[in-house]
């Protein structure tokens, strides 16, 4: 063999040793410090801050601050010491499928209130889909945070 060839190849790796891999960053993470199953509640309590190696264009996607998640329903099982990605955490349904909710449709100064009983579960902000207890009528809505929905004529 060649001994300049080896030499070579032993400085290479020594300086690629020396260079951080991809520019990654120590950065905090919230962490949970037991197994969250999916449905639970996400408790502040049971939340950790640790600190991992990560590009830096890749950690907003996961939770920095426990305010980030706590108070919020898991979607999936979180595992304790990882870290907790955004979408793995939803807002707490406000109304559950089948359970009745009052339904309020507004338009000018009428105000018109029946009850309801909504087809799927829903947050603040979702649009879903009601049935009307008194018509049977099938409407859509926002729910809002007072857990009523708020309707239009489908």
């Amino acid at each position: 063999m060649f001994p300049g060839i080896a030499t070579l190849a032993i400085a290479t790796i020594t300086l690629l040793s020396l260079i951080p891999a991809a520019h990654a960053d120590r950065i905090s993470f919230v962490v949970p410090s037991a197994i969250i199953y999916p449905g639970q509640t996400v408790g502040d309590t049971a939340l950790l801050e640790k600190p991992f190696t990560i590009r830096a264009e890749a950690a907003g996607q996961y939770a920095r601050t426990p305010d980030q998640v706590a108070g919020k329903v898991a979607r999936r099982t979180l595992l304790p010491g990882k870290p907790i990605l955004i979408n793995a955490v939803t807002e707490p349904s406000l109304v559950k499928r089948g359970v009745p909710a009052p339904l309020v449709y507004a338009a000018g100064g009428l105000t018109i209130t029946a009850m309801g009983t909504p087809l799927e579960p829903g947050s603040a902000g979702d649009f879903i889909k009601a049935r009307n207890i008194d018509s049977g009528l099938v409407v859509s809505g926002t729910v809002l945070s007072d857990g009523s929905i708020q309707v239009g004529m489908q």
